[in-house]
């Protein structure tokens, strides 16, 4: 049984190799990480460190060759596809480089895409749709369509859709890779805001002064954690 102090995520000497032809890749070599409720954590690492193989292993859409993941108290390796499914919709919002909108519907809809398949009401969808653009302050273009709107806005869009379901744990690959520096800012900002409201945040960069906004640093090499380090003095966003 999960009790409200066990870790969100809870991985235990995590491995995953890669066979290229006679040649095996060891992505991850032997990883453990926890992450608890209400955390704000970069996940850095040079390229080929393992970083993203983490995250896809997080996101359940990589599995891992050997150790153990939990997810909300779930040992992912025993979930069927159905169950993988709903924990993967439930606990964990996505929020990608490169916002991944459907281009053609409003961005509504864009939003309640994750409730489309909860069993709630269509109502129902559309008032936390409503609600989770509320937060990341776009409730006035509900109706409008993502080639209406900015760079930043549709990654607004794309954070308001990984909120919609109230999941334990936001991941966020480059959130601001797509971004000039002054929208990214305005990103990182919802992210302190969102951080504020109690929200869990997993955030993956390649850039120092992003990874400083967050509470903890984890560092990868070579498939191992190098370091992983609570951030004395964060760039706070809100400051004024």
């Amino acid at each position: 049984m999960e009790s409200p102090n066990d870790p969100v995520i809870r991985i235990q000497a995590l491995r995953k190799i890669y066979d290229l032809g006679q040649t095996q890749v060891h992505a991850l070599d032997g990883v453990d990480l926890n992450v608890s409720k209400n955390e704000y954590v970069a996940i850095m690492g040079p390229s080929g460190s393992g970083k993203s193989t983490l995250m896809n292993i997080i996101g359940c859409l990589d599995t891992p060759t050997s150790g153990t993941y939990h997810l909300a108290g779930a040992a992912v390796a025993d979930l069927n596809d159905d169950s993988l499914a709903h924990i993967r919709n439930k606990e964990i919002g996505f929020i990608f480089q490169s916002f991944n909108l459907l281009p053609r519907t409003t961005i509504l809809r864009n939003v309640e895409l994750p409730l489309v398949y909860s069993g709630i009401s269509r109502h129902e969808r559309m008032e936390r749709a409503r609600m989770a653009l509320e937060k990341v302050g776009l409730k006035d273009r509900a109706e409008h369509q993502p080639n209406e709107l900015s760079g930043g806005q549709r990654q607004r869009v794309a954070i308001a859709r990984a909120l919609v379901n109230e999941p334990s744990i936001l991941l966020a690959d480059e959130p601001t890779g797509n971004l000039d520096s002054q929208t990214g800012h305005e990103i990182l900002i919802l992210f302190e805001e969102l951080y504020q409201m109690g929200h869990s945040i997993l955030i993956v960069t390649h850039e120092d002064d992003i990874a400083g906004h967050a509470r903890r640093c984890v560092r990868l090499r070579d498939g191992l954690i190098e370091s992983d380090v609570q951030i004395e003095n964060p760039t706070l966003a809100l400051a004024k």
